[in-house]
């Protein structure tokens, strides 16, 4: 079986990182590297995580510049065939490694799997499903028509990290959708048809209050899709500005 490296970011998460923390560990899976970068939480989010500490190949708490680059920090340490990134309010679903390693080649391809998520609130009681769907990338650019790929069911090859670099630390709320668009570029991204993961959904995460911060990270993602659209072929390009046009006449 492939290594499987898993990168969990987190900063003062003491209600979540547990949950978190399972159900990795609770894989069973046979060649798991499961890594913990914290950024210095004060919550007893470090003591959570030392109870599991046999069980880690690494963890740190210490300052960091944030998320992304915590999650940089763990690409850099991670020695995986197949790398993902779990963040610490989120949940796998029960057998996921094992199903990610028996469809993710990462010598043959494909190179890049996901799933579906469910939508769940602080207690972990489910909120409404998400259907994760490939399509190609002139529509991954469409943020104002939704984003199809949830992000805690996403694995990668390492060859696709090597290839496309880490995630850009410039970015706060919008590096992931950077990255996937990256990834795009070079790589298929295959559909595995089941649920992943289970996404939390909490007054503290970064899109917890999605109709307060819809803004915020509309205002982040607009110049990245403008940079991609703008090497589009001219028909994908023109259907681009145009749904851009529309969806802003609605607004």
């Amino acid at each position: 079986m492939p290594r499987i490296s898993v990168i969990t970011p987190s900063y003062n998460q003491a209600s979540f990182i547990e949950s978190t923390i399972r159900s990795v560990l609770l894989q069973g899976y046979p060649d798991l590297e499961y890594i913990i970068v914290d950024g210095g939480s004060t919550d007893g989010s470090v003591d959570i995580i030392g109870k599991y500490e046999g069980h880690l190949a690494y963890w740190v708490s210490e300052p960091d510049r944030g998320q992304t680059h915590a999650i940089n920090k763990g690409f850099a340490r991670a020695s995986g065939d197949i790398i993902a990134w779990l963040n610490s309010d989120d949940i796998y679903e029960p057998n996921v490694f094992r199903l990610v390693a028996e469809t993710l080649d990462p010598v043959g391809g494909p190179y890049v799997v996901f799933g579906d998520c469910l939508f769940v609130d602080e207690q972990g009681r489910s909120m409404r499903f998400f259907r994760g769907i490939d399509r190609p990338l002139y529509r991954k650019l469409c943020y104002w028509l939704g984003w199809d790929i949830p992000q805690p069911t996403v694995f990668v090859a390492r060859r696709v990290i090597e290839k496309i670099g880490p995630l850009d630390e410039s970015l706060h709320l919008a590096m992931d959708y950077e990255w996937f668009l990256r990834v795009a570029q070079r790589y298929d991204f295959a559909h595995l048809g089941r649920i992943l993961a289970r996404y939390r959904v909490h007054g503290e995460a970064k899109s917890g209050n999605w109709k307060e911060k819809r803004e915020l990270f509309y205002k982040e993602i607009h110049p990245i899709a403008q940079r991609y659209w703008m090497n589009l072929p001219l028909g994908q390009y023109l259907r681009v500005r145009a749904s851009y046009f529309f969806s802003r006449r609605k607004a």
